[in-house]
C-alpha cells in the first residue's frame, strides 16, 4: 500500500487504542510526486502531537515524520507503563495513556504520519517553501517546519560483549515493551539509573509480572536513581526477594542455542556465573541530532537556539519546540513544550495564510473552533 492507510482500517500493534493515518513510503525505485503541505512536524512525541492540535485550531493541516514505528516518542519507547504526574489537570497517566489521549485529541485535524524514517535533506525554494526528503525517499514541499524531535534521534547504549547481540529481541533487551514477556523468568538487569531500579523493583515485587528471580548488576554500589528506589531495592535484597551484585557482565553461557547464564566479573576480579534467560540493559540513550545538525540552524550545545517570542529558529519558517530547543531559563518539561507549540503555531500562520489576520479564539466559546473540532456549540442560558 503506497498511500495513506485510513484511520478506521489501521491495525495498531503498540497498545494504542486511538487509530491514526499512516502513509507508507515509496517502494525502492518508485517515483512519487512530492507531498505539498502547510506544516511538516519532525517528531511524534507528546509535543509534536500537541503541535498538530495547535496548528489544527488555526486550520493548518500537518504531516508528521518520526524515526520510530509508532507515535509517542520517548513516552512510548522508554516508559509506556511508567506513571507521569505533571500533565495539567491529569493527576496521573502512563506514557501510553498520554499518547493515546493526544492522538484522540488531534483526530479531527486529520494529520498524516510518516513513521520509521528520518528527515535526511532540507532545502529552501525560491518561493520560500522547503524541499524535504526522508531517509526512505518520501519527499515533501512544506511551507513551514516544526522540529519537535526531543533529544534528537536516540539509540540505547549497548552492552559490549562479543556474540551477545545475536540474542537481541529474544533474550537481550534495552527497553521493556511488554512486561508480561518477563514474568516467571530468571532476569539479570544491568544499570544504575532510574530505569534499571524501577524495572528491578517491578519484577521483584509481588504482582502479575513477577519474575522467577531478579539480579541487579551495576559496576559500583552508588546509583543515579531516586533514593527511595535504592532503599526499596536494598530492602528486597535483605528479604531475599532479589539480589544485587557489583560488577560487569563480561560473558554468557549458551545451551541449545539459547542464553542460559551470564558471567559477571566483580571488582575483586572473580567471575561469577548467574542464571539468566532474559537480560535487560539500561545504560541510557545516546542522543544524536543527525541530519538536523546540517540544516544551517543556530545550535547551542547540540540544541537549537530559538526566539522565545515565537520559538522560531534563525531560519524563517522553521520552528523548534520541546526538548530539542534551548533558551535562557529553558526547562525540559512536557508542559513547557505544550506552551511552546501554541506560540509557534500562531507565528507560523502568516507563512500559510499571508493575507489572513489571525485572531485568538477560545475553544470554550468559539463556534468556529467548535466546527473545526467537530463538536456542538453549547447553549448558555
Amino acid at each position: 500500500m503506497n498511500g495513506p492507510t485510513p484511520i478506521a482500517a489501521l491495525a495498531n500493534e503498540h497498545g494504542l487504542r486511538t487509530r491514526y493515518e499512516v502513509c507508507q513510503p515509496p517502494a525502492e525505485g518508485e517515483s512519487r510526486t512530492p507531498i505539498e503541505c502547510d506544516a511538516l512536524i519532525v517528531g511524534a512525541g507528546p509535543v509534536g502531537l500537541f503541535q498538530v492540535f495547535e496548528l489544527g485550531l488555526l486550520e493548518i493541516k500537518a504531516h508528521v515524520i518520526d524515526s520510530l514505528a509508532c507515535p509517542g516518542g520517548q513516552c512510548m519507547e522508554l516508559y509506556p507503563d511508567k506513571p507521569i504526574y505533571d500533565i495539567p489537570a491529569v493527576p496521573v497517566c502512563t506514557g501510553l495513556q498520554l499518547t493515546d489521549n493526544l492522538l484522540q485529541q488531534i483526530e479531527p485535524f486529520g494529520a498524516t504520519f510518516h513513521l520509521g524514517q528520518e528527515v535526511a535533506e532540507v532545502g529552501r525554494r525560491e518561493d520560500g517553501r522547503f524541499d524535504v526528503c526522508t531517509s526512505r525517499n518520501q519527499r515533501f514541499v512544506a511551507r513551514t517546519i516544526f522540529i519537535a524531535a526531543g533529544v534528537g534521534s536516540f539509540q540505547p547504549r549497548t552492552l559490549k560483549v562479543e556474540g551477545l547481540d545475536k540474542f537481541e529481541g529474544s533474550q537481550l533487551f534495552y527497553r521493556v515493551r511488554n512486561p508480561a514477556h518477563f514474568a516467571g523468568r530468571n532476569l539479570v538487569i544491568v544499570g544504575g539509573g532510574d530505569s534499571a531500579l524501577d524495572w528491578a523493583l517491578n519484577f521483584a515485587a509481588d504482582g502479575a509480572h513477577r519474575a522467577e528471580s531478579v539480579i541487579l548488576v551495576h559496576r559500583r554500589d552508588g546509583f543515579r536513581a531516586a533514593p527511595a528506589s535504592v532503599a526499596r531495592m536494598k530492602a528486597l535484597c535483605d528479604e531475599m526477594q532479589m539480589q544485587f551484585e557489583v560488577g560487569q557482565v563480561t560473558g554468557y553461557e549458551e545451551t541449545a542455542g539459547s542464553m542460559s547464564a551470564v558471567k559477571v566479573t566483580g571488582g575483586d576480579g572473580v567471575t561469577r556465573v548467574m542464571p539468566c534467560d532474559r537480560l535487560l540493559v539500561f545504560f541510557g540513550l545516546s542522543p544524536k541530532l543527525g541530519p538536523i545538525a546540517e540544516w544551517g540552524l543556530t545550535l547551542d550545545r547540540r540544541q537549537i537556539a530559538v526566539d522565545t517570542e515565537c520559538f522560531a529558529t534563525n531560519v524563517p519558517g522553521i520552528f523548534a519546540v520541546g526538548d530539542i530547543n534551548t533558551y535562557p531559563g529553558k526547562k525540559k518539561l512536557i508542559l513547557s513544550g505544550f506552551h511552546e507549540a501554541a506560540l509557534a503555531a500562531f507565528a507560523a500562520a502568516p507563512y500559510v495564510f499571508p493575507d489572513k489576520r489571525i485572531h485568538l479564539q477560545y475553544t470554550t466559546t468559539s463556534p468556529k473552533l467548535h466546527k473545526v473540532l467537530g463538536v456542538e456549540s453549547p447553549v448558555f442560558d
